[in-house]
């Protein structure tokens, strides 16, 4: 068989297959390791190019050439004999051969040029030059070019016998240092492959469980917010104000990508408040204000005592999103920087977008009125600093209102009419 087809079986043996996706880890890695312990193991090829033992003998000399044959004959050795430069190019393509005794001047075509060519496109053959000039020079650009020997006729048979055995034994070392280390390549290759794919379920897999998890956390808020008419695009809303305002603030991604995830829960508490408070059309009552108000304590004690982080800031958030910089929030009166940060950024997420949605008491605001709005009370209701960076990013938060817009309008209560969410959020009356 051509070494062309050999070294086709091999890699063909050497190729590994994609890992699905959906198997396992521990079979993929398994798989992976039968194949390294198959690829080790099958080394009939590799043995065959080893172990062979046939020489080209090439010379324009007939009786060079058959005496060269006979020699190498007579002590085991199987040889096949060509005139010329194209000969010896045919038989080589016809077959492989362990070593090439080549004559330096032929008609044509140089045994160098020759030899040159044969070391580059059949590196399994070894080459000896076999001249009748003795030139240092001549042998020293043959034993550079690659050649593993260099005979000047005429010869003693005892000569090229024991230089086609060294030459034999030297690419034979040669040989199985090349393909140690081609398998070695390979067992990397492969483990590296194994890895990378064990790595990459993992990705999918991490991924899959963390937006399954948003999921739930938002279906969840979804949940409290639906008794009071909210939406899902206010929830998706929201969480991205808070991350784009947190990013712009210049918290690290880890702490942006938690405060996106977390801030669907900040009205989680609701559930916990009476639905005739929660759905009174009506003006509240102190007494239910007060009931209203501590929403924001039983979303904090839902939230919190838990190891996870994002149950962590989501806690950080539910408990004073509704604090005021100026203290005069809800519920423990937290007056500027001692309200935590991701609290101050939920509190203008959230008032932003109850001033440019339409909600059952009141039409949507214009951004520009929101702006307005929400600016005459910076310094008081807001940080002022992190309103500023909010209000600096107005391009993004289209985008964002675009993105997640409501997909039908609200259907309007009797104008002037009081609703929760108005003393709920403890906005200024301008809100």
């Amino acid at each position: 068989m051509p070494l062309q087809s050999l070294e086709a079986t091999e890699c063909r043996n050497t190729t590994e297959r994609p890992l699905s996706p959906n198997s396992s880890l521990l079979h993929n890695l398994d798989k992976a390791e039968s194949q390294f312990m198959t690829l080790l193991l099958d080394r009939s090829n590799q043995q065959a190019i080893l172990e062979l033992t046939r020489v080209l003998i090439v010379d324009d000399e007939e009786p060079i050439r058959r005496l060269l044959g006979y020699m190498l004959q007579t002590h085991g050795y199987e040889t096949v004999l060509a005139s010329d430069a194209r000969e010896a190019r045919t038989r080589l393509e016809e077959q492989p051969f362990a070593l090439m005794l080549c004559d330096v001047n032929m008609p044509g075509e140089s045994g160098m040029d020759l030899v040159r060519n044969i070391l580059s496109s059949h590196p399994h053959t070894a080459a000896i030059m076999v001249t009748g000039l003795d030139s240092s020079m001549l042998a020293n650009a043959a034993l550079d070019m690659g050649a593993f020997g260099y005979i000047v006729k005429p010869f003693e048979s005892n000569e090229v016998l024991i230089d086609v055995a060294n030459a034999l034994r030297r690419r034979r070392l040669e040989l199985e240092n090349r393909i140690h280390r081609e398998n070695l390549e390979d067992v990397v290759r492969t483990r590296t492959m194994a890895l990378q794919q064990a790595l990459d379920w993992l990705e999918l897999s991490e991924k899959e469980l963390r937006l399954s998890r948003e999921e739930t956390i938002q279906r969840l808020a979804i949940a409290a917010e639906y008794r009071d008419s909210a939406t899902a695009q206010h929830i998706q809303r929201m969480s991205h104000y808070c991350e784009l305002l947190a990013r712009k603030y210049g918290l690290s991604s880890e702490r942006c990508d938690l405060i996106r995830t977390a801030s669907p829960m900040h009205d989680i508490g609701k559930i916990g408040t009476p639905d005739h408070v929660l759905l009174k059309p009506g003006k509240l009552t102190p007494e239910e204000f007060t009931v209203i108000s501590q929403h924001a304590v039983i979303g904090y004690r839902i939230l919190s005592g838990s190891n996870s982080e994002i149950l962590k800031v989501a806690a950080s958030i539910a408990w004073p999103h509704h604090e005021r910089w100026d203290g005069n929030g809800y519920p423990r009166k937290l007056k500027g920087e001692a309200i935590p940060v991701e609290g101050r950024i939920a509190a203008i997420a959230d008032a932003f977008d109850a001033l440019t949605t339409q909600r059952v008491y009141k039409p949507a605001f214009s951004l520009d009125h929101a702006v307005e709005l929400m600016t005459k009370h910076r310094g008081e209701h807001f940080d002022p600093e992190l309103l500023d960076v909010f209000f600096a990013s107005l391009n993004d938060i289209k985008q964002i209102q675009g993105r997640y817009a409501d997909q039908s309008p609200r259907e309007m209560i009797v104008p002037g009419s009081e609703h929760p969410y108005r003393s709920a959020v403890n906005l200024p009356p301008a809100f």
